[in-house]
């Protein structure tokens, strides 16, 4: 089947639901948007929007996922957060100083910050939170991503070898907090953005046991906004203005409101009707909408790909199998027809348009260049070898996905043309909530799976730990002392020399794509309607993709 015909299918089967949505919503899209009418003057001042997922983590140490920094950003604070230009401004620190050798920050912090209960934040909560985050009894996977290799004795204390206490954090006083790092680190500054850095008030952790970040009421909040009407099992949730905010004068809003829609139909109709104030727009709606007064598409620097479980089957191991299946999918017919929302082809791991080289000043993406793009003739040259290495003729794989409406019609389009391009290849689909398939990535409980990665600071790296060999976020059993080593070094002895650095992620990714680690999907980007009322939500290019604190509405 040509991809013409394959799309035209998809997009009949997408119509015919969208008419039984309608069919079956309208009345309440309609009672929805009078709700939200009623709301909005009840409560003062306030925004609706649409989530394709519920939110899986409120625990800073524990959250992996797009959707829970989202929510951790909005109603927690660390040390500083990002401005409208992606800058770091004051956050719960007022300013800092670094040693001369660049190894010891010391964060001054404001005295006038509190704990939704009214306790202060103080630097012993910092030092809790990081030390939570790298305790192996925790079981975070961000914890020792994030902080191996970066604060001193991260390693040594997330592996067990050595006790909480050594990790370089410390107090002095409750508001100087001293960090000491095992390696000159130019990014740090934007890493205490992020929601693994946000402190946590340890009498109340600890008082709610395993309840903590479970419901609103389990929570406690020093940020901009609390988080209302929310259990770990909600579809829908309010942040709410935290009038103790020590910045409150800044948060314009009075309350965000959120609900789980995972049907993209569903979504217009309640923006169309009023009810939601931002929608996500999939590739049939694109086409309908992008004549639309508030149609917008944002750029992203969120990567997606294939995980291959090289523990899960003995196929998995084989890097030509890895190999054949990365080029056996038309990666150009996806993005134009089946996302049609702006995304681009990715043909490696490193996104365009997110790091210069230090030196040129070039982009990253293009110096590296096309590593591994759509080639059905080497695919199945490779496939013909592979089956001979692992002696089979026909393989069956199993490959698991999220199960929101643009994923379903992705990898089903995926599947279609690995099946068809590969003889003797079958691929069954196990579509599973984002929450669960992150579970089952944790426990590499997969064979294939379709994942994806947003950068958590403004450095390759980033990306490029992911699949170092004791990474919490490997996942799939991928080794490589080589590309190990050339990642370790951009960290420890080349942390200074920058451009020595850049000159390594190159090496690097090379080795990956030689190694058939991954295979690259496309680098997404967002059409959206937006309501032209909206101002002051920021989209990031790393860490928390919206910040709420500046949001407000105008009179248009």
């Amino acid at each position: 089947m040509n991809v013409k015909s394959w799309a035209s299918l998809l997009l009949l089967g997408l119509l015919l639901s969208v008419l039984v949505a309608c069919n079956g919503e309208s009345e309440n899209t309609e009672e929805k948007a009078e709700e939200s009418s009623a709301s909005s003057e009840e409560d003062g001042k306030v925004l609706n929007f649409t989530s394709p997922v519920a939110i899986p983590s409120m625990d800073p140490s524990i959250a992996t996922d797009e959707a829970s920094f989202i929510y951790l950003a909005a109603t927690t604070e660390g040390l500083y957060r990002l401005d409208e230009n992606a800058q770091t401004v004051p956050g719960i620190a007022k300013e800092h100083t670094v040693s001369e050798d660049g190894l010891t920050w010391t964060f001054t912090l404001r005295e006038d910050a509190v704990w939704e209960n009214g306790d202060p934040v103080t630097a012993h909560d910092f030092v809790y939170s990081w030390r939570r985050a790298v305790n192996p009894e925790t079981g975070s996977e961000y914890g020792p991503y994030m902080m191996n290799g970066v604060i001193k004795n991260a390693t040594a204390v997330s592996a067990g070898e050595a006790p909480v206490e050594d990790l370089g954090v410390r107090a002095e006083g409750d508001y100087t907090f001293v960090v000491e790092l095992e390696n000159p680190t130019p990014y740090f500054e934007s890493l205490t953005t992020f929601g693994t850095f946000f402190p946590l008030n340890q009498k109340f952790v600890e008082e709610q046991g395993e309840k903590f970040a479970t419901s609103s009421d389990t929570l406690l909040s020093n940020g901009p906004y609390t988080i209302e009407n929310w259990k770990s099992t909600s579809s829908s949730w309010d942040i709410v203005k935290n009038e103790d905010y020590w910045d409150a004068d800044a948060v314009k809003m009075d309350k965000l409101t959120f609900e789980v829609v995972k049907d993209p139909q569903t979504a217009v109709s309640l923006y169309t009707s009023g009810a939601v104030d931002r929608v996500d727009l999939t590739a049939d709606l694109v086409d309908k909408y992008k004549s639309h007064d508030d149609y917008a598409v944002s750029a992203d620097t969120f990567v997606y790909f294939i995980k291959f479980n090289q523990k899960a089957n003995e196929a998995l191991a084989n890097t030509n199998i890895r190999a054949a299946i990365s080029r056996a999918f038309d990666k150009q017919a996806l993005v134009d027809e089946i996302l049609n929302n702006g995304s681009i082809v990715a043909n490696g791991l490193v996104p365009a348009d997110f790091t210069p080289m230090p030196e040129s000043g070039k982009d990253f993406r293009e110096v590296s260049g096309d590593l591994v793009t759509y080639d059905l003739e080497a695919a199945k040259e490779y496939w013909k070898k592979g089956l001979e290495e692992i002696g089979k003729e026909s393989l069956e794989l199993e490959l698991l996905t999220g199960d929101d409406e643009t994923t379903k019609t992705m990898v089903e389009y995926i599947a279609n043309q690995l099946t068809t391009n590969l003889p003797g290849l079958t691929v069954n689909l196990k579509q599973v909530p984002k929450e669960q398939r992150l579970d089952l990535d944790t426990s590499m409980d997969y064979e294939m799976q379709v994942s994806r990665w947003g950068p958590d600071f403004l450095d390759p790296f980033t990306f490029m730990n992911l699949w170092t060999t004791k990474s919490g976020n490997n996942a799939m059993g991928y080794s490589n002392p080589k590309y190990d080593k050339l990642v370790k070094e951009t960290a420890t002895k080349l942390a200074q020399d920058n451009v020595a650095r850049y000159q390594n992620f190159l090496k690097a990714e090379k080795i990956l794509f030689e190694d058939a680690a991954i295979a690259p999907i496309y680098q997404s980007s967002r059409a959206q309607l937006v309501s032209p009322k909206i101002e002051g939500v920021h989209v990031n290019p790393f860490g928390a993709t919206y910040e709420y604190k500046w949001a407000d509405v105008n009179s248009k």
